[in-house]
């Protein structure tokens, strides 16, 4: 289950007995959740003020940092649409995580780096205050989203004219391009008097139109028509005539269901069709298919690289809600444990009401809440905001379709 719960309680005589408590209610007789610690390193707190606005600023910088990591997961799935099997492996997040000898650094999945999280003292430094770190967060994360606004639309602006060139190629024999389907032989070039045309044929006509295409006009030449393509529904059959009888014949054909197709034979012209459809289609797979020397193509390691960025961002801004408003509820000297809960999904809604009867005298209000639900047949609790201990929900499942 990708579902987390980041909760704080505040310390008991030590932090390490808050962590045991919880330990205890939760994991060693019912197996409700697995847990780990969250490690929150001593951040400056500032005056009361300052927390309080920031409270408000960091659930807003939350809600707009979650969209711009749901944004580059959802445009990675988007560009790699010949392997969305493969878009999960390329969400990692590069964390930091302790080595028996070292701090090393490489990317790991998003549980992984969750569960093992390690404030980033290169990224956000501890010695700034809570308002500074928020700022570098908001500003590195809006960049972010600026440039895939960038990116996407000239990457969506190539996409769409390689679409338009495959519409041209793919769709009714009336519209279609005809690069690749007649060649210069078909056609009668350089002539005075004589000219080819294209006429398409439903396939239920195919018989009226071998009897009748040499009486439709007069000076057609006999035996002149030829099949030279046929798709699902027609066929493509050339004919040649005098030029002189083009009128009568386009109307006569129109009569008897038969459409001329209004072509001229250029070999530049098709050559150049066939090209560009070439260039964009390699310019496309050049953005995410593998390159000499390189794993993937540039937009594919740019979304990696600021996803992992954000995604990163993102949980430092978890970690600072926690902070200001463990502060905010169990004041100071700063004395709580964080702690992060895998809820396991048959359990949840008991996990929820093991927490609240573990912490309720946290909050009177919040137990009056909590009592009161017990009375009042309906109301479900779990969508309750305000809980007795510090609470926020982190949700990995960060796309729309199952991968």
């Amino acid at each position: 289950m990708s579902e987390f719960w980041l909760i704080s309680a505040p310390g008991e005589k030590t932090c390490q007995q808050t962590w045991d408590k919880m330990m205890a209610a939760t994991t060693r007789t019912n197996n409700l959740s697995t847990n780990h610690k969250f490690g929150i390193p001593d951040l400056k707190v500032g005056t009361l003020d300052v927390l309080v606005g920031l409270s408000d600023e960091l659930a807003k910088l939350d809600s707009f940092v979650e969209g711009v990591v749901k944004k580059v997961a959802q445009y990675m799935a988007d560009v790699l649409e010949d392997s969305r099997d493969k878009v999960q492996e390329n969400l990692l997040a590069n964390g930091e995580l302790p080595d028996t000898c070292s701090i090393i650094c490489f990317p790991v999945d998003l549980v992984t780096y969750i569960t093992r999280f390690q404030w980033d003292m290169a990224k956000y430094p501890i010695k700034q205050s809570l308002k500074n770190i928020s700022e570098i967060i908001s500003k590195q994360v809006t960049q972010i989203d600026n440039d895939l606004k960038g990116r996407a639309s000239a990457y969506n602006n190539l996409k769409g004219n390689l679409q338009n060139l495959e519409r041209k190629n793919a769709g009714s024999l009336l519209t279609r391009s005809l690069a690749g389907i007649v060649k210069k032989d078909d056609f009668v070039l350089d002539s005075e008097y004589l000219i080819t045309m294209l006429v398409v044929v439903p396939k239920t006509n195919y018989t009226d139109w071998q009897k009748t295409y040499e009486t439709l006009a007069e000076m057609v030449v006999p035996r002149s028509s030829h099949l030279l393509f046929e798709d699902l529904d027609s066929g493509l059959f050339s004919v040649t005539l005098f030029r002189k009888a083009i009128d009568d014949f386009k109307h006569k054909a129109r009569e008897s269901k038969f459409t001329v197709r209004e072509f001229q034979y250029n070999e530049e012209e098709m050559k150049a069709d066939k090209e560009e459809m070439t260039r964009l289609s390699t310019d496309k797979k050049k953005q995410f298919v593998s390159e000499p020397n390189a794993e993937e193509g540039p937009l594919v390691r740019w979304l990696k690289v600021n996803f992992s960025e954000a995604f990163i961002a993102w949980i430092h801004i978890k970690a600072l809600r926690v902070f200001v408003e463990s502060v905010l509820r169990y004041g100071l000297p700063v004395n709580f444990q964080a702690m992060l809960l895998q809820p396991n999904k048959k359990t949840m809604k008991k996990l929820r009401e093991v927490l609240d009867d573990l912490y309720k005298h946290l909050d009177s209000g919040a137990a009056a809440i909590i009592d009161s639900a017990m009375d009042i047949p309906g109301l479900n609790l779990s969508q309750q905001e305000y809980y007795p201990y510090v609470y926020y929900k982190i949700d990995c499942n960060l796309l729309d379709f199952k991968v």
